[in-house]
């Protein structure tokens, strides 16, 4: 911190937004008090974190907001459009303080139809018509918020439109800068301008009120506004002229004497003067008297401004003040002796919506605007199940491309444990791996081979990890949809798939883990009995899981065998090994080998017949002949066949042959 900063014991200022982020949230840091007649937008309001040292002298655009809503609800009127200058925040200005002040009106309004922004600067006249064509669609009270030459531009529009002369919209115009000056109170008149255009902005002008500070009118306030324009005149040779002083200059005199009121009271108390955070608490939450009368400080540190709505009196043709919304209270109060002079001379405020609504569709009864109406409301949802159907593709595709089913190695987790009854560890490079050694008799550990499942941890759960033999394959589409199934199916009689993870040399499928192992290691682990009824349990369980995968896209399991159904923790039977058939494919074994024969057991014998023909994925009656096989195995516990012997290519033959018995 600068010696300057330190020095400091306030800021008053700055006003712009933009520049009073930076100094708000610096001086919460340093513990020095901000007042400010700026800062209005939205977000100043959030002060715990960034702005606790900083106090609103003029309100907020939220309180404007709320100000009109009172007024709009005061006349019956709910649906308001708006329209307000902008020049972009992608532009050096920024946001326009329209923009910001549009943004807490459109919040406090509950039905805001539609609302359109254009840049004062470079809008032509044409433009304008263009933009109140579209509002009035959907609207008849209109709220308006740009530089006074515009809005008379924007009501000189209106009335070419008929808007005006026919008596049925308001126009509010929100006027927070300007004061009101000799121009505010005949802002229809333009020196500059014809006769012509300045009496039709005239009878434009009589359907706009207009909403603005409020001014206060005591004596106290007009001799600081004589001693202000004379210290203006003497000082800095400016010459306030006819034009009243701005409220800006009366807020920052009013945070002076708050300021000073807040230090006082500190310092009789014992307090520190350079104590910013308790100065600061001290005038949050506080009422006293200003210069512009009762000043109410909320607590959160921002002023209940006070605004005014005008009107203009036909019989003048100057804008007179007719109510005033105080904000401490929330109550509109009408002053004694003014009305409004509706536009078109009508005695009451017009509707905010048509009798008929917008679009007339509240007065057909004609039978041909009923078939209309079914016509357009028929397009209209054909339009909708288009776009539905058209979103559902996009958002397919998008899903698709995504692969939302690749895993990565770094959020696999292999933890390490020592060798044990029933696992065994392997070093996988730095990572190392957790394996389930699944051991039992028969012909599933011929030659004491031994089954390993490799587990690993993915995000909080158990895994079972499978190194997939095929490495090189085409991301294609039809294989990311494949990939987007499995992803997808979620079956209490399916093993889930996660997805997989690929590296450059291997791919792992990631499945979910049952830790009781395969319907094979139970029916041949004599250890544990089976009753009827458990029996019976498991097959119903294969029966939903192929029924499931026969109804889904995946169509087909192709190669169900009793090694690929899985029992969970709850004695659950889990189908495991169906789709992704073109990576599935089992590595080229030696015919002479023991597994070469073994797999092909539970295959059915036309398949068999088809050889290198067969097709992967297999086909749904082969997937019932593998049922059969299993329920064989299931009843009998003896494996398929009752083969206990090494050599099963015989048998293998003869299933191929249909079963017949073969000579030699």
């Amino acid at each position: 911190m600068t010696k300057e900063i330190m020095a400091t014991d306030a800021f008053l200022g700055p006003v712009c937004d933009y520049v009073i982020a930076p100094v708000a949230r610096y001086s919460a840091t340093w513990g020095i008090p901000v007042l400010t007649a700026g800062a209005q937008a939205n977000p100043f309001r959030h002060k715990t974190f960034n702005f606790h040292t900083l106090t609103r002298m003029m309100g907020s655009y939220t309180l404007v907001g709320e100000a009109l809503r009172h007024i709009l609800e005061n006349y019956g009127w709910k649906v308001a459009g708006l329209l307000y200058h902008n020049h972009g925040k992608e532009g050096p200005l920024g946001n326009s303080i329209c923009h910001f002040t549009m943004a807490a009106v459109y919040s406090a309004l509950n039905e805001t139809p539609v609302h359109r922004s254009f840049n004062q600067n470079t809008f032509t006249y044409n433009q304008i018509k263009e933009l109140l064509q579209t509002v009035a669609k959907n609207s008849r009270i209109v709220v308006v918020c740009a530089n006074p030459h515009t809005v008379r531009e924007i009501l000189l529009a209106a009335e070419e439109l008929l808007m005006v002369d026919s008596g049925e919209y308001v126009f509010f115009n929100i006027e927070l800068l300007n004061s009101m000056n000799n121009d505010s109170y005949t802002p229809w008149f333009n020196k500059n301008d014809t006769h012509e255009r300045n009496e039709r902005a005239k009878k434009a002008y009589t359907a706009l009120l207009t909403v603005t500070a409020m001014t206060p009118e005591n004596t106290e306030y007009e001799q600081f506004s004589k001693e202000v324009k004379e210290l203006a005149e003497k000082n800095y040779n400016y010459s306030f002229g006819d034009d009243s002083v701005s409220t800006f200059i009366t807020a920052f005199y009013d945070a002076v004497i708050l300021y000073s009121l807040a230090l006082n009271e500190s310092i009789r108390e014992g307090g520190s003067e350079v104590n910013g955070n308790d100065i600061t608490r001290r005038m949050w939450n506080r009422t006293f008297k200003g210069i512009t009368g009762d000043v109410h400080i909320d607590g959160n540190g921002d002023r209940f401004a006070d605004y005014s709505l005008l009107d203009m009196n036909p019989e003048t043709n100057r804008f007179e003040i007719v109510a005033n919304y105080i904000g401490a209270t929330r109550t509109l109060q009408t002053v004694k002796g003014k009305k409004i002079h509706w536009a078109a001379d009508r005695e009451h405020p017009p509707p905010d919506t048509p009798k008929c609504g917008f679009d007339g569709s509240l007065c057909q009864t004609m039978p041909e605007y009923a078939i209309l109406s079914i016509i357009l409301s028929t397009l209209v949802v054909i339009v909708i199940i288009v776009s539905v159907i058209l979103f559902r593709h996009y958002k397919l595709e998008a899903e698709i491309a995504s692969m939302t089913w690749k895993i990565s190695i770094d959020e696999l987790v292999f933890p390490n444990e020592k060798r044990g009854q029933g696992s065994i560890i392997l070093n996988m490079g730095r990572r190392g791996s957790q394996l389930t050694v699944v051991s039992y008799g028969g012909i599933s550990n011929y030659e004491g081979k031994q089954i390993f499942i490799r587990r690993a941890i993915y995000k909080g759960i158990q895994v079972a990890v499978k190194d997939v033999q095929k490495t090189r394959f085409e991301f294609n589409r039809s294989l990311l949809c494949e990939f987007k199934r499995m992803k997808d199916i979620h079956h209490d009689h399916l093993v889930r798939f996660y997805g997989a993870c690929i590296t450059p040399s291997m791919i792992m499928f990631i499945t979910e883990y049952c830790p009781k192992g395969s319907l094979q290691d139970i029916l041949e682990n004599e250890q544990f009995k089976l009753d009827w009824m458990f029996k019976f349990s498991l097959m119903q369980d294969i029966v939903r899981g192929m029924l499931y995968i026969h109804n889904s896209e995946i169509r087909s399991h192709g190669n169900l065998k009793s090694s690929n159904c899985l029992v969970d923790a709850r004695f659950v039977l889990k189908i495991s090994d169906f789709g992704l058939h073109s990576l599935r494919a089992p590595k080229d074994l030696d015919p002479g080998d023991h597994a070469y024969w073994k797999r092909l057991l539970w295959t059915a014998p036309e398949l068999l017949r088809m050889e290198e023909n067969a097709p992967p994925e297999g086909t749904q009656k082969g997937d019932v002949y593998s049922f059969g096989i299993i329920v064989h195995e299931m009843l009998t516990r003896q494996g398929p066949f009752y083969i206990d012997d090494v050599n099963m290519s015989p048998r293998i033959d003869q299933n191929k042959d249909g079963g017949r018995e073969i000579d030699g």
